[in-house]
């Protein structure tokens, strides 16, 4: 698997991608999310299979951080169609968005695990 540099413009979070960009996918921001801007990390509901901010707890699989937004949507009223990095990447903590539940360095870490499970490489300092 050949891997690129990546630069953003306006953000440099995501580091290293596929170079297929195998690390993408297109999915669904569920309506009532609100406005968020690349690099806000997300779990997907179970029950819809639609993507949602991250939070520290839950049991319909909003508790899992599983990827991270690539392009910026406004999901405020209606579901959104987007692009997300679900796979094969590496990213830096300075750039990522978390929900408001995941307000402190333990709640991070968590989420920088299941992105890590989900094959998301989370570095410091980067």
């Amino acid at each position: 698997m050949a891997l690129l540099e990546t630069a953003l413009v306006g953000s440099d979070w995501l580091k290293v991608e596929d170079g297929s960009y195998r690390s993408r996918d297109t999915a669904i921001i569920a309506s009532g999310s609100g406005k968020l801007k690349t690099g806000t990390v997300l779990a997907q509901v179970a029950a819809t299979g639609k993507y949602v901010p991250a939070a520290a707890s839950g049991s319909d699989g909003s508790q899992t951080a599983v990827a991270v937004l690539f392009t910026a949507v406004d999901a405020t009223s209606a579901d959104q169609k987007t692009v997300i990095v679900s796979r094969h990447a590496v990213v830096s903590h300075n750039g990522l968005i978390y929900g408001p539940t995941i307000n402190d360095a333990t709640k991070r870490a968590a989420a920088s695990g299941q992105l890590k499970a989900a094959g998301i490489i989370v570095r410091e300092g980067a």
